[in-house]
């Protein structure tokens, strides 16, 4: 389906910083009025000040698995033993409807959406300084994650920066606000009329 709408695929390892730049992204007041969100679908637990409907949508593994059956999930993986998920109902509409639509997604994921809409995809991978910092901020922000969590977790970063290299941009985030400029960039240029 080709539509007017883009769909920007922000990846990157746990802590690299995409949660933070999709939020201001979408507080941007050149982007605001641009962009919409998805909202995932999950089977993890709601941590305490996430809300349903507005951070996830959170399902029941057996609700997850009867959505799949139904072909109504766009792109899924598994992370750290829960199912993440994109509604594929939401996607179709923004398109359609001209929008450009804005996802956080693991490597399959985007990959996944690439293939599905190759000519509506920008893909772009958010990459931390370094693994060193990586493993403070996944600590940091992690302080009450057990040991193990953290070191599946940082596993997991080594393996998805080896990706990053199949994204049409990666950007490295050590300064926030210049990674943000950057970001909008791509997507101002991208959405322009051409």
């Amino acid at each position: 389906m080709r539509g007017k709408g883009f769909i920007f695929v922000i990846s990157g390892p746990s802590g690299s910083g995409k949660t933070t730049l999709l939020a201001r992204l979408l507080k941007d007041k050149k982007l605001k009025d641009k962009l919409a969100k998805s909202v995932s679908l999950t089977t993890r637990p709601k941590r305490s000040k996430e809300a349903q409907g507005r951070d996830y949508f959170f399902l029941t593994p057996r609700r997850f698995q009867q959505l799949q059956k139904a072909k109504k999930i766009l792109e899924w993986t598994r992370y750290l033993g829960y199912d993440y998920a994109t509604p594929k109902s939401f996607a179709q509409k923004q398109l359609r409807a001209g929008k450009n639509l804005v996802l956080s997604l693991d490597f399959r994921g985007a990959l996944r959406v690439k293939r599905l809409y190759p000519r509506n995809t920008v893909t772009i991978f958010i990459l931390p300084p370094s693994l060193g910092e990586l493993r403070q901020r996944i600590e940091k922000r992690c302080a009450k994650t057990k040991k193990e969590e953290i070191q599946k977790r940082l596993k997991l970063a080594e393996k998805e920066v080896k990706f990053s290299p199949k994204y049409d941009y990666c950007l490295t985030n050590k300064d926030l606000n210049h990674t943000v400029a950057k970001l909008r960039g791509i997507i101002l240029n991208n959405i322009k009329p051409k």
